[in-house]
Parts: structure tokens; sequence; C-alpha cells
């Protein structure tokens, strides 16, 4: 016995794959035909890490520095540490995150606060790596690469497939009464 999807179930469905594929186009066209090209939303991005993981690791009592000829190269002890290219700056994660939540269904009111809220938890989460960066090529340069594409990929990408659980499975319902 087969059961056929019913056309109502597959409309959500229908929606959320128009909505990523416009989103998509948009990304395509606005983005990388365009904003790329200008270079300057990218490097404001990189630069922005890097003063701000900078700014973390001097708080917490580490020796770091931004050269003073290249501000997305962050320092220790005067000796190269991390360089904040514009691929790791997280603009294509903020994107992918509010892409798939904006596609997702769910009560635009809530969509007003988590966007921005996971997006602020994505940046704080690249702040942390670059300093973890920065630290582990200090005390321990060997293993940097190592970290730098699996450990820490692993982590960014794992952080936000859980937020995007947390939006599925508790934000995105509503929690309005069932009348009947």
């Amino acid at each position: 016995m087969s059961v056929a999807a019913s056309p109502s179930s597959a409309r959500p469905l229908r929606r959320f794959l128009l909505l990523a594929v416009g989103l998509y186009l948009v990304w395509f066209f606005g983005y990388e035909q365009w904003l790329r090209q200008d270079n300057r939303l990218d490097t404001f991005l990189s630069i922005n890490i890097a003063k701000v993981s900078t700014a973390a690791l001097q708080l917490l009592g580490f020796p770091a520095s931004l050269a003073a000829d290249n501000p997305q190269l962050l320092m220790m002890e005067q000796k190269m540490a991390v360089f904040v290219g514009n691929p790791c700056n997280g603009l294509v994660l903020y994107v992918l995150f509010a892409g798939f939540v904006l596609a997702y269904p769910g009560p635009v009111q809530r969509k007003l606060w988590f966007i921005p809220a996971g997006i602020l938890a994505i940046y704080a989460l690249n702040v942390v790596r670059v300093g973890a960066l920065a630290l582990n090529h200090f005390y321990a340069h060997q293993s940097v690469d190592f970290n730098h594409h699996y450990t820490f990929t692993f982590v960014v990408y794992g952080c936000i497939f859980l937020l995007w659980m947390l939006w599925a499975r508790r934000l995105s319902v509503s929690t309005a009464p069932v009348l009947g």
C-alpha cells in the first residue's frame, strides 16, 4: 500500500524550494555579480572581525595587535598569526542562515528577532574562531591548518545547524491555541 502525498502537504515544500531558489538568485545577482566585485563590504567585515578579535584577545591579556600596514592581519607579539581573508569574514554564513529562516515557514514577528540574533551569534562565534586560531598559531602553530579547515569548520557549521533546528522545531511553530 502506498500513500501519495496530498497536494496540501506538497505546498509547504514547494513554497520553501521556490523561496530558497529566489533568495539564491537575489544573492547571486546582488552579491556575486555586483557587491563582491566592489569588495568594500567584504573588506569592511574582514577588518571588523580582525579588530574585534584583537580587542577580545587584548582584553583577556594576550599580546595581540593588528599589523600597521594591513588591518586584516592579526599579530601575536608582533608576529603574523591570522589573516582574516574575505572568505572567512562570515558574510556567506549570515546569508545562508538568514535565507534558511526566511524560506522556512514561521511567524514573521519571530523571524524579525531570530535572524538578527542568529547573525549576532554567528558573528560572535567567528570572532572567537579567529581569536582561537591566533592563539593556536601562537602556542601550537603546527596544528593551525587542521584546526582552520576541519575543527572550526565543524564547530561553526554545527552551531548554524543547531540554530536552524531551534528555528524549525521550536520557533517556527505557532503557539496559538487550537480552537475546536
